[in-house]
């Protein structure tokens, strides 16, 4: 049985991680931008929806690309920014170099909501409102967006590689990230099943299909051979958002390390299984761990700025 001292440690913890996770969050709301910019959501969709109906695989990389922002000193649209002679931003981070996408889409969006609200609408929320959009047009649940979010005026490459985990992620390390940003293992879960959509390229599954012995790709065994060859996360489904990736770890055929580590007889097993026989269940989560991962440090009042332009500070 635990002391009354450690349990009053634990304690303080738990509530030091709800403030930091639930500060900003707090200022956020559906309504933010009801008066200001009653149009935002029309206006993002528009052009979203332009976007995926071009290309079915962006919808995936604009999702991505929210994931990649709040998992990096929170959501404050820092991806977004270009390097600059003051700060070497995340756009060429490990996690993101040569992968992360969609930038000129979010610099269509903004110069569209610019048009309509000038100087109102963040481009961390720009993204946010996009994300789910982008899910939406993939065939994935709808939800409403909470709004309020300022931009970082600053980026860092270090904070991205350091944030996001690797492809190559076990179990342990997965849970213990989602658990430092406030998201529980079945928000891992969940959320991992984005890549229901999208694709990987070669370097982020060389190892599971020739170490793993798991199904083979278009991808060459030697490093610098195919890099940039590209798998379908869910080969099943590649462009709808369904759970039909959960079945694919039952079948011990997710494409990334990191995606079969949450079906390899560990403690999220049970919860794979769950989402593999259940869409409403899966799609229910994922809703809750979207909003959740939405809260994540937002910079609110009057931290941060409305960038005019996303790839730069004002």
């Amino acid at each position: 049985m635990a002391s009354s001292s450690t349990t009053v440690f634990a304690s303080v913890v738990g509530l030091a991680l709800l403030l930091f996770v639930g500060s900003g969050s707090a200022q956020l709301n559906t309504n933010f931008y009801s008066k200001s910019c009653p149009q935002l959501q029309e206006t993002i969709y528009r052009v979203v929806e332009a976007a995926v109906r071009r290309e079915a695989r962006m919808g995936a990389s604009l999702l991505r690309l929210f994931f990649h922002d709040c998992f990096v000193n929170g959501c404050d649209g820092s991806i977004l920014l270009d390097d600059t002679s003051s700060f070497t931003g995340e756009k060429n981070a490990n996690p993101n170099r040569n992968s992360a996408r969609g930038f000129d889409v979010i610099d269509s969006i903004k110069s569209a909501v610019e048009k309509a609200c000038p100087g109102t609408v963040s481009c961390a929320d720009v993204l946010a409102v996009a994300a789910r959009d982008s899910t939406v047009l993939l065939g994935g649940p709808s939800w409403n967006v909470k709004l309020g979010r300022r931009d970082a005026r600053t980026a860092s490459q270090s904070a991205a590689n350091n944030g996001i985990p690797p492809p190559t992620s076990n179990l342990t390390r997965l849970v213990s990230r989602f658990n430092a940003l406030g998201l529980s293992a079945r928000d891992l879960v969940a959320l991992s099943g984005s890549h229901t959509v999208g694709q990987a390229r070669c370097t982020s599954f060389r190892a599971r299909i020739y170490n793993e012995r798991t199904r083979q790709s278009n991808c060459p065994s030697r490093s610098g051979s195919g890099d940039n060859n590209l798998a379908p996360l869910d080969a099943q489904s590649p462009t709808t958002f369904d759970n039909s990736y959960f079945g694919n770890l039952v079948s011990r055929r997710g494409l990334l390390h990191s995606d079969q580590q949450l079906f390899s007889g560990g403690s999220t097993d049970s919860i794979v299984r769950s989402y593999s026989g259940s869409q409403g269940a899966f799609r229910s989560d994922f809703v809750s761990g979207m909003v959740k991962m939405g809260d994540i440090s937002p910079l609110t009042g009057s931290q941060g700025e409305i960038r005019r332009n996303c790839r730069r500070p004002n």
